[in-house]
């Protein structure tokens, strides 16, 4: 079977800084409160003038100059996304047609802050079976238009961007050596944005409820994500006959400071194998666990050889994992 790599690696971050400080001006919050229940400083917005593709686009095209790779290679492109440009087209058509693969197929691939994990497992699929060669997977989200800046208890940690990862044919060097994905439909309604579909279309009575925005019980994901994410971590690597005494380093998705010290006790870990920006970045959503493979990329810590792990948890509620041989 064909052995399937990260070829390429890169991310985009909106230039508006929103630090906890702004925040106390616009919410009964505090710089205290929010670093101690979330561990965030400081996050990304985007300007108004940019759409999730804009913030893709720049992220795509960064991983195509590490990668070294012609736009026209690109056989598929992934777009992992919660907040598209618009319902239709897909914004990885808009995507396709501003970095010139006009190759390549292209579709968005919902999952939320699971995404862009779904979006590895998936484009590696094409990969294996010999269908494609080159598979351009992107997380990128602005939430920031979906999120209430009048509830303290979201809208202190979600952020906006993106990151991007090429896959291609490989031998030995940043194998994908497993991905597993999962579900729980009966958790659907823990993170959900409740209007704007099919069921609750957009109407005054929607809007004057403020149900187009983002709603969160933030208590039982902290329980169900605390729970995923150790059960993932374990059966990605029991599928690779690894333990977590093999882990090198850790990518969780960035939702909060206080999840990922759980997870980390709970798995064993020290703080030093476990990769945090969420205080620089926030939530991010999809382009969370992007952005941080592409800095682990960047910052050259991790020896040919060494195991990453990669966990994704958010609404659905979805779950997805995958460890990579360095």
């Amino acid at each position: 079977m064909i052995t399937v790599g990260i070829a390429g690696t890169g991310f985009y971050l909106p230039e508006r800084v929103l630090r906890n400080a702004d925040l106390e001006k616009m919410v009964d919050t505090s710089d205290e409160w929010i670093v101690s229940r979330t561990g965030i400083r400081e996050r990304r917005i985007a300007s108004d003038r940019e759409a999730t593709s804009d913030l893709a686009i720049s992220a795509a095209r960064e991983a195509l100059r590490d990668g070294s790779i012609d736009p026209e290679e690109i056989d598929l492109i992934i777009v992992c996304t919660s907040t598209p440009d618009m319902l239709f087209p897909a914004t990885a058509c808009i995507v396709q047609e501003a970095i010139g693969a006009k190759k390549a197929g292209a579709f968005d691939l919902e999952a939320c802050c699971t995404g862009f994990v779904y979006g590895l497992s998936v484009g590696s699929q094409f990969i294996k079976a010999g269908t494609y060669k080159t598979v351009l997977v992107i997380g990128a989200d602005i939430f920031s238009r979906i999120i209430d800046w009048t509830d303290r208890n979201t809208c202190i940690l979600f952020a906006d961007g993106a990151g991007a990862a090429v896959l291609k044919p490989a031998k030995d060097e940043k194998v994908i050596l497993a991905t597993q994905l999962g579900s729980d439909g009966s958790l659907a309604n823990l993170i959900a944005q409740p209007a704007g579909g099919s069921r609750q279309p957009a109407t005054y009575k929607t809007i004057d409820k403020r149900l187009h925005y983002l709603k969160m019980d933030g208590r039982r994901v902290f329980r169900v994500a605390v729970e995923i994410a150790d059960r993932a971590t374990r059966d990605v690597l029991e599928e690779c006959s690894l333990s977590t005494e093999d882990i090198d380093c850790l990518i969780l998705h960035q939702a909060n400071a206080r999840i990922l010290e759980a997870i980390a006790r709970r798995l064993e870990l020290p703080g030093s194998k476990v990769f945090i920006n969420l205080d620089r970045y926030g939530n991010a959503s999809a382009a969370s666990i992007a952005i941080a493979l592409a800095e682990v990329a960047r910052e050259g810590q991790l020896k040919k050889g060494s195991i990453v792990v990669i966990i994704g948890f958010g609404s659905g509620m979805t779950w997805a994992s995958c460890v990579i041989k360095w």
